[in-house]
């Protein structure tokens, strides 16, 4: 059965009336429908977008601040901790079973026991002042007979020291003692100490210290 005529309507045919009313309400409940549900989406969405931007820029504002903190953090004078000995950045090394604090390295060549004084007291490593020669016990506690390297001034004779931290150029270490013109030194050839005149120069060297604060 097709929709009704216009004459069917003027007639005044209730069934027809009655169906085009009923669509018409249909139509008309879609609008409100539609009209009420579009506002309400973007009520939803436009405060979620204005969130999730906050959230963004906290975080930005966040791990910027913790960048700076950490560039700004000082870094530790220790670089190297290899069990007993700490090496440092400023050519000094650590012993922390005596608390004595080593130059790196020696002199370098041979020195006489006066010059090796000199030498150790107007050392500056680390900025400090109050470097001095070792004792001939002192030195005996950096000896460690299971450890053997090549003396680097005469291949002979190998040289027992407890780290290859500190690098000592050769075989005998001038001491503090003295006895009328000798002094002593001691051997990390040998694990012991001995008198030797003080200005003998040939083979021994000298090696500053100092006591940690």
């Amino acid at each position: 059965m097709g929709p009704p005529s216009l004459r069917q309507l003027h007639t005044g045919s209730p069934g027809a009336f009655c169906h085009l009313g009923y669509d018409q309400d249909i139509v008309m409940d879609e609008e409100i429908t539609t009209k009420k549900e579009h506002p309400v989406k973007m009520k939803i969405w436009v405060p979620a977008a204005a969130i999730l931007t906050v959230i963004i820029v906290v975080i930005l504002v966040v791990m910027f601040w913790n960048r700076s903190a950490d560039e700004q953090k000082p870094v530790a004078p220790q670089v190297q901790n290899r069990s007993r000995f700490i090496v440092n950045n400023d050519g000094t090394v650590l012993d922390t079973k005596t608390n004595l604090i080593w130059a790196a390295k020696d002199n370098g060549s041979g020195i006489n026991w006066k010059e090796a004084k000199e030498y150790c007291e107007n050392y500056h490593g680390g900025g400090h002042s109050d470097w001095r020669l070792p004792t001939s016990d002192e030195l005996t506690g950096l000896f460690e007979s299971s450890k053997s390297r090549p003396s680097a001034c005469n291949a002979v004779y190998n040289i027992h020291v407890a780290t290859e931290l500190i690098d000592l150029n050769c075989y005998a270490t001038w001491a503090s003692e003295t006895r009328g013109s000798q002094a002593a030194y001691f051997s990390f050839n040998t694990g012991s100490w001995y008198w030797k005149p003080r200005s003998h120069a040939s083979s021994t060297r000298a090696l500053p210290v100092r006591s940690a604060k």
